[in-house]
């Protein structure tokens, strides 16, 4: 299978010096706001990504730890990321919902992975694995968000 253009350009920027953070921002322009978390993909294979979310006031809450609506967003961008560099040509992707629990308190970095089983794409309802994990790799957020995937309309 060979590699779409989102995976060819995270390939090629991570290859230079900053080339993370400068993807990062190409990925933050296309939906304006991720910015609002100052994302960081770390990680972006077929089937899986990883986003960095810096502890920082911006994206805390009232208590002081990162806020969980800042980490579903960190994990809808690594989903639409690894969406977007693994699904086949033939189809296409819609985020339907997402389900998640808060399991332990997020006061550290954060980094939000979304995996696809497998890389494995079918029509209809698919599963999207994600999960928030702090700096000593405890899940903070644990989950799934639901896609709608079908085929694309012949042109």
């Amino acid at each position: 299978m060979s590699q779409n253009y989102v995976l060819k350009l995270y390939n090629k920027l991570t290859k230079l010096p900053l080339g993370n953070k400068m993807f990062s921002m190409f990925a933050a322009r296309k939906a304006p706001y991720f910015k609002t978390v100052s994302p960081v993909i770390s990680k972006l294979v077929p089937g899986e990504c990883h986003c960095l979310i810096k502890k920082k006031r911006a994206v805390e809450n009232h208590i002081g730890t990162v806020h969980v609506i800042a980490i579903c967003n960190g994990l809808e961008m690594a989903m639409g990321f690894m969406a977007e560099a693994s699904i086949p040509k033939h189809l296409r992707w819609i985020p339907k919902g997402m389900q998640v629990d808060y399991t332990a308190k997020a006061d550290s970095n954060i980094r939000c992975v979304a995996v696809l089983p497998d890389n494995h794409w079918q029509e209809g309802d698919v599963f999207v694995e994600i999960n928030a994990y702090d700096d000593n790799d405890v899940v903070v957020v644990k989950g799934h968000i639901k896609l709608w995937v079908s085929a694309k309309k012949a042109k």
